[in-house]
C-alpha cells in the first residue's frame, strides 16, 4: 500500500518543486544525501536506476527514509520497463520516473496507486503522456528544449503539469529562467552534489538557499 496518495504526492511536488536526481551505490553515502536534502527543506527525492546495485541501495534507502525522512516522497527514476517499475515499488517506489514514456510502465503504476511520470521532448509526446494518464511530465532534456520551449507549450496547453530535468543549474539565474517559464518543478542532477556539496552539511545548507529562490514561485493558499 503506498504511503502516499497520488494526489498528496503531486501536492509534495508542486509545494517542494525541487527535486534532486541522485544515484551511488553505497547505501550509507545515498542516505546522508538524502538527510541533508530532507534537512535543507525538499520533500521530494528521485534515486535513478542506473547502477548493478541501485535495487539493493533503494530497497535500503526506502526504509531510512521511512525511519527518518516521513514527509519526504522517495521515487525512482530512469524506468524502462513495466518489470523494473514493479520491482522497484515492491522495494517502496513512492512514484515512478522515465526518461521517455513506456505505456505498460504506465500500466503497473496505475494498478499499483503509484504516480507515473513518463517523460517528453515535444509538446504531442508530452501531450499524449497526458492523455496516458500522467498527471505531471517530465521534458527532458531541458538543456536541450531550454525555458523559450516551455513557455511557448504552455500557451496553447496552460494546464500542464511540467517537471524538467536535464540542464537545470542549482543557480539563481537558472532556476528563475525555468519557473518563469512557467515550469511545475525542476530535477537536478549531479551540479547539486558537485564541489563542496558533496559534503553532506554543505549541500543542506545549499539545499536551503534554493528553497529561498523558488518560494516566490510556489502557489500560495487562495
Amino acid at each position: 500500500m503506498p504511503v502516499f496518495s497520488p494526489e498528496k504526492i503531486l501536492e509534495l511536488v508542486i509545494n517542494h518543486p525541487i527535486v534532486p536526481v541522485f544515484y551511488h551505490p553505497d547505501a550509507d553515502h545515498a542516505q546522508a544525501i538524502v538527510q541533508a536534502c530532507y534537512d535543507g527543506g525538499l520533500r521530494v527525492f528521485e534515486f535513478t536506476n542506473r547502477g548493478d546495485k541501485a535495487l539493493s541501495v533503494f530497497t535500503q534507502l526506502a526504509s531510512y527514509v521511512r525511519a527518518n525522512c516521513p514527509e519526504m516522497a522517495l521515487g525512482i527514476g530512469t524506468i524502462l520497463t513495466a518489470d523494473d517499475a514493479k520491482k522497484f515499488i515492491a522495494a517502496g517506489a513512492d512514484f515512478v520516473v522515465q526518461p521517455v514514456t513506456t505505456p505498460t510502465v504506465g500500466d503497473v503504476c496505475r494498478v499499483q496507486g503509484v504516480p507515473w511520470m513518463p517523460a517528453g521532448s515535444t509538446l504531442n509526446e508530452i501531450y499524449q503522456a497526458t492523455l496516458l494518464g500522467a498527471n505531471l511530465v517530465k521534458v527532458f532534456p531541458g538543456n536541450v528544449v531550454g525555458p523559450g520551449f516551455i513557455k511557448a507549450i504552455k500557451g496553447p496547453m496552460p494546464s500542464l503539469k511540467l517537471m524538467v530535468t536535464g540542464g537545470v543549474e542549482p543557480t539563481s539565474e537558472s532556476l528563475n529562467a525555468w519557473f518563469k517559464a512557467g515550469v511545475t518543478a525542476v530535477g537536478i542532477g549531479s551540479q547539486l552534489f558537485s564541489g563542496d556539496s558533496s559534503d553532506p552539511a554543505a549541500l543542506r545548507d545549499r539545499v536551503a538557499s534554493l528553497v529561498q529562490i523558488v518560494n516566490p514561485f510556489i502557489p500560495k493558499p487562495a
